[in-house]
């Protein structure tokens, strides 16, 4: 059983390199996945992109039932539903491979995520037996109706209400659903309502239930061939059967499917990141200033080798949540096991959407601007998906109250630490001192907020982003060390000095600027001599030389013209 509340072990515990599950772990499945997907964009799907980006849905439904005779949509689904049950590291990988079909990239993910997820974990053998069958076909579009004017981020505040009718044979719903991503072309709407005014309750609608109307079409900065609108409930007679889950627990739907969605953005924003240091530097080499490439300048090798370290430590904390999540469901006894399986790792799954998202604007930010003006006009797609990518950090709760959330959790489920029983030895020696140090200084940041009584971090929302921060930066650095020394003593060194490359750098200058930070808070938090102290080390935490290490990760990556691992 699954029902206790899970610590972050990681945060008081050493973690063995079996634990991790890496890219590199891919079995022939995996590669299956993602060699079908790839295949799927770049002949299918990257051909359409402009009647998409021009709102010509047809071609999405049409790609859409494509995608479901692939499998593409079922690959998520448990096999007892009718899915193929490939598990969470196969998800991942769809999500992440799909996302340079861009926009269509929005309405698969809502149609595999949000979408269809609430009925596979959480509805009726009826339920499932009714709808799930034309949804995974692709014969029958989902949307995810949460979203209202007046509570975007505050989703618990809804007004849509719903009042049983005098038969009792169906609950009346009147309300108004904001930025519903798929509304237009959707046949099908998971809807959340208050019944009787208080109680949180997840609801299926279909679009021709008398009542129900879509609105026009939002006019939007980015993701352009995604459909966008408001729904609109008047008096809708929803049958009684077509309730999700217990009437007043919605919430736990609402909140666990998030959960997930959150990891499949924060895969999706993997593969954006990946694609858009493709194009920056093929544009790179191609372009000529002074009478040579302007890959060959050491501002550009700067930004570039900036680009895949961030995004290699991305791409370990994903995969490793992934393996994660894939070894819950696999413990998973009974359907109310579900719930307990996602919200385990409810923090991981913020840490990497925040993560992604940030990371995937920095990528996206400095591709745009390694193609100077050209990067500003809408005929290379790095314009489409700079503005594309700014709508990440705000889907799925805003980074904001992901932060939020990710210390409000750790606070909850604190506990002391154990002290570490194996030497710090073997490779990378000096960036596992730094990751315990880390360490060392959340356990502190901990005590000094319960001693100073800052526990209401509501009211102390710069101290929990920072402690959110903080614990988001110890799970990506340990995720790369774990992933860079397993796969160093499976081949050796010699095959994986970019790698090791990356983990160095990310690990010292992420831990320097965290240490900064923690500096300027301290008057704030009463000035602990300990955290100073900690502050300090992590400061000084190294002397390599940057400069030369950054140069060489731009040159094989400059070489290659693509994102290298």
């Amino acid at each position: 059983m699954l029902r206790e509340k899970k610590k972050q072990h990681y945060l008081t515990n050493d973690v063995e390199l079996d634990e991790v599950f890496i890219p590199e772990d891919f079995n022939q499945e995996h590669e299956m996945i993602k060699n079908l997907v790839e295949k799927f964009v770049v002949k299918d799907v990257r051909p359409s992109l402009d009647r998409i980006e021009n709102q010509q849905f047809d071609e999405t439904v049409r790609l859409m039932k494509e995608a479901g005779v692939l499998g593409l949509i079922s690959a998520d689904i448990p096999e007892a539903v009718g899915g193929l049950g490939l598990g969470k590291v196969s998800a991942t990988i769809l999500s992440e491979k799909m996302a340079p079909a861009r926009s269509f990239s929005i309405t698969f993910g809502g149609q595999t995520g949000i979408g269809a997820l609430p009925i596979a974990y959480f509805g009726t053998d009826k339920q499932k037996e009714k709808y799930l069958p034309d949804i995974l076909s692709g014969d029958l579009i989902t949307a995810y109706a949460l979203t209202e004017p007046g509570a975007g981020t505050d989703a618990m505040n809804i007004k849509t209400t719903a009042v049983p009718s005098e038969c009792s044979r169906y609950y009346i719903l009147n309300g108004e659903k904001q930025w519903i991503s798929n509304a237009g072309f959707a046949g099908l709407f998971i809807v959340f309502a208050k019944v009787e005014g208080d109680r949180f309750t997840a609801f299926i609608i279909e679009k021709n239930f008398d009542g129900v109307s879509i609105g026009p079409e939002e006019k939007k900065m980015g993701l352009k061939g995604s459909s966008t609108c408001s729904i609109l409930l008047d008096n809708v007679k929803v049958p009684k059967e077509n309730i999700i889950g217990e009437i007043g627990r919605g919430h736990i739907i609402a909140l666990n499917v998030l959960n997930l969605g959150r990891h499949k953005i924060a895969a999706t924003s993997l593969g954006t990141a990946k694609h858009a240091i493709e194009l920056a530097v093929a544009y790179a080499n191609q372009r000529k200033q002074f009478g040579q490439p302007l890959s060959s300048f050491h501002l550009i090798k700067d930004k570039i080798a900036d680009m895949v370290i961030k995004t290699y430590v991305n791409e370990s904390s994903i995969y490793r949540t992934a393996g994660l999540l894939e070894k819950s469901f696999n413990q998973i006894a009974d359907q109310d096991d579900v719930a307990s399986a996602i919200s385990n790792l409810a923090v991981e799954c913020s840490i990497n959407k925040v993560m992604s998202t940030e990371t995937l604007d920095f990528v996206v930010d400095e591709a745009l601007q390694m193609h100077g003006g050209y990067g500003y006009m809408a005929e290379y797609e790095i314009e489409t998906l700079y503005r594309d990518s700014r709508i990440t950090r705000i889907f799925e709760g805003t980074n904001e109250i992901n932060r939020l959330n990710i210390a409000s959790a750790l606070l909850k489920t604190y506990e002391k630490p154990i002290e570490q029983t194996k030497a710090q030895d073997g490779i990378l020696i000096q960036e596992k001192q730094t990751l315990h140090l880390l360490k060392k200084l959340y356990h502190a940041m901990i005590l000094s907020i319960q001693k100073h009584d800052l526990v209401m971090l509501n009211e102390e929302q710069e101290v929990a982003a920072f402690l959110a921060d903080l614990v988001s930066s110890i799970y990506a650095i340990e995720s790369a060390i774990l992933r860079t020394e397993k796969v160093i003593k499976l081949s050796g060194f010699d095959r994986n000095q970019q790698k090791l490359d990356y983990t160095i750098l990310y690990t010292h200058e992420q831990s320097q600027q965290l240490a900064i930070r923690a500096l300027n808070l301290l008057p704030h938090l009463g000035d602990e001599e300990t955290l100073s102290q900690l502050a300090c080390r992590l400061v000084r935490s190294s002397q390599k030389d940057f400069v030369k290490i950054k140069r060489r990760i731009a040159d094989i990556i400059i070489k290659e013209e693509k994102y290298r691992s």
